[in-house]
């Protein structure tokens, strides 16, 4: 009888910490989509920043959480949580509009530490400027270009892990850009955008761009571990070349493949079904 009344205290104190962690994960959930939905439906832009800063001082808590890396908040519009497959990276962003046209991007890099170290943390910002970042020079956390990452995945590269990154940039009113990017670590403990692992025509590049009419919906996507795909892009008329905002999908697509560490261009790809 003794055991069993000990057994079930021990099995109490391991569920009441799990339950009050489910329930603050709960709230903090819900409050964060109170104040998305408010952002949302104020057009006072002091309104909005007040807004935004709340969910900021969330965020950062929820960073700091020792679950971080193993919970996701669900059916939560307007923050984006991706998890690397290898689950050593997490990324959170967001975005917060302005009535001037102002696009705010707030990420939070968020890499699993290593032998009980903790997790190492990067909080970055970003402003949307009227042209796209280029694809010939690298950025830091400093300078980050912004972007809303939706997808993620680790590949090899001379022995070292780097990650490639997919994500949308709102670049102006008629303009937006989706971006494939490679993340990599330093030595140092900071952060890279950019890698010269893109081969195109011949040259290489730090990342890819697609932009393309803000009224489209362009295709941006992993295929497999070993190859993106997406919409090749052409203007409405050739009187309309280079001009972003008249670029649209011409319904075939376009691709980059890993070979030997190197993501090479594949122009008319033929995706394989998904099994």
């Amino acid at each position: 009888m003794r055991q069993k009344v000990f057994y079930i205290i021990l099995t109490a104190l391991f569920l009441v910490p799990a339950m009050k962690v489910k329930s603050q994960q709960t709230d903090s959930g819900e409050i964060l989509q109170e104040l998305f939905n408010g952002i949302m439906d104020t057009r006072n832009d002091k309104e909005r920043i007040r807004l935004n800063d709340s969910i900021i001082k969330i965020i950062d808590r929820y960073i700091a959480s020792e679950w971080i890396l193993d919970h996701r908040f669900t059916d939560l519009r307007y923050l984006g949580q991706i998890l690397s497959p290898d689950s050593q990276l997490k990324i959170i962003t967001w975005n917060l509009n302005l009535t001037d046209g102002t696009n705010k991007y707030y990420c939070y890099l968020i890499r699993k530490g290593n032998k009980r170290k903790s997790n190492q943390v990067f909080k970055l910002t970003g402003v949307n400027m009227d042209e796209p970042p280029s694809i010939n020079t690298t950025y830091s956390a400093d300078n980050w270009y912004g972007a809303l990452y939706y997808a993620v995945q680790p590949f090899r590269y001379k022995r070292e892990t780097y990650y490639i990154l997919l994500g949308l940039d709102y670049t102006n009113l008629l303009v937006s850009t989706k971006i494939i990017d490679v993340l990599a670590f330093t030595e140092q403990g900071g952060i890279i955008f950019g890698k010269e692992c893109f081969i195109k025509g011949g040259e290489e590049r730090f990342r890819e761009l697609l932009s393309y009419s803000s009224d489209g919906v362009v295709t941006l996507r992993f295929n497999n571990r070993k190859s993106i795909i997406f919409d090749h892009l052409v203007p409405v008329s050739q009187v309309r070349q280079n001009s972003y905002e008249y670029y649209v999908p011409e319904f075939s697509f376009d691709a980059y493949v890993l070979k030997k560490g190197m993501w090479r261009f594949k122009e008319n790809f033929e995706p394989r079904m998904r099994r």
